[in-house]
């Protein structure tokens, strides 16, 4: 067979997306000076992530040759690393926030990197403890568990925690963007998707995963465990004149302290759920739960069939 040879009018496309992306940073107000990237790159998070998850965890999700002698010499070197990769990473969010109204000259922005970073490296302890409270939150709870390697190595809510609690971290420190990346890669492997502003107590344990949804200004105690297709969101959202959604009011619900939530339950709004509650699977929930209640659907008609002795 002849090989076909294909040609593409390159310079017309090249051309036609060129004006589109003028277009584009004229309606937003965006410079067209020349210059480098002008925000945070998710490929770059992807590898500090990667490292600050081989930090915390070095003999298990660090280099599969490492050995535990030079454990230390590994964490030091990878956290040098990495955390000199993420301030570069802050210095793009808060550069970039000077268009948003952050009015502030480079050198106090550059001083606030390296303060943000210095206090986020300064958490990777308490980071690592409350993330052994997941693993071993994973472990107790879930019968099929044969060790909290196996938790820790294998579980979808795990890789999700150790995303959001690196995530809301940022958040807190006034990073939001890069939280919200860093939220997203677990999104995207995981499926589990919580709003790095959600504050999650120790020992939260997601069973299996896939669905959960978290709202930003959802609160959760300690002990507190969901299963999948679980979501914690808003009910609605107050606009302003213009019909435009106002932001960071308080609109997801607070779950208190050894909460147990089931698959397809669906909490909505500002209401809290009282401690030792029970929420039955695929529940819509609107109003607030007492302490220690259950709260489940009506009992099938098969289930009162065989309890009434018919079957």
């Amino acid at each position: 067979m002849s090989e076909v040879t294909a040609t593409f009018d390159l310079q017309q496309i090249v051309g036609e997306l060129a004006e589109v992306r003028q277009r584009w940073r004229t309606q937003q107000q965006r410079s067209t000076e020349p210059g480098g990237r002008e925000l945070p790159s998710r490929e770059e998070l992807t590898r500090i992530v990667e490292g600050l998850r081989g930090a915390l965890f070095p003999m298990r999700l660090g280099p599969p040759d490492l050995r535990q002698e030079s454990e230390d010499f590994y964490v030091g070197h990878t956290l040098d690393t990495v955390l000199h990769a993420l301030l570069q990473q802050v210095r793009l969010e808060l550069h970039y926030g000077q268009r948003n109204g952050d009015k502030q000259a480079p050198e106090a922005l550059d001083a606030k990197a390296i303060r943000i970073v210095r206090e986020f490296g300064h958490a990777l302890p308490q980071i690592r403890s409350l993330l052994d409270s997941d693993v071993m939150a994973a472990f107790e709870g879930d019968p099929a568990a044969r060790s909290v390697d196996e938790v820790l190595l294998a579980y979808p809510g795990i890789e999700a925690m150790i995303h959001h609690r690196v995530a809301h971290r940022l958040y807190a420190l006034g990073v939001p963007l890069l939280a919200r990346l860093v939220a997203e890669l677990a999104h995207g492997k995981t499926g589990i998707d919580i709003h790095p502003g959600a504050c999650i107590g120790p020992g939260f344990f997601i069973d299996h995963g896939t669905g959960v949804v978290i709202g930003e200004t959802a609160v959760i105690g300690q002990r507190v465990r969901v299963y999948q297709a679980v979501t914690l969101g808003a009910r609605s959202f107050p606009t302003d004149a213009a019909g435009h959604p106002i932001k960071g009011q308080l609109r997801h619900p607070t779950v208190e302290d050894d909460v147990v939530i089931y698959a397809g339950a669906t909490v909505l709004g500002r209401v809290t759920i009282g401690r030792g509650a029970s929420i039955g699977g695929n529940v819509w929930v609107t109003h607030d739960v007492a302490p220690g209640a259950n709260v489940t659907q009506a009992r099938s008609r098969k289930e009162d069939l065989v309890e009434g002795g018919w079957l």
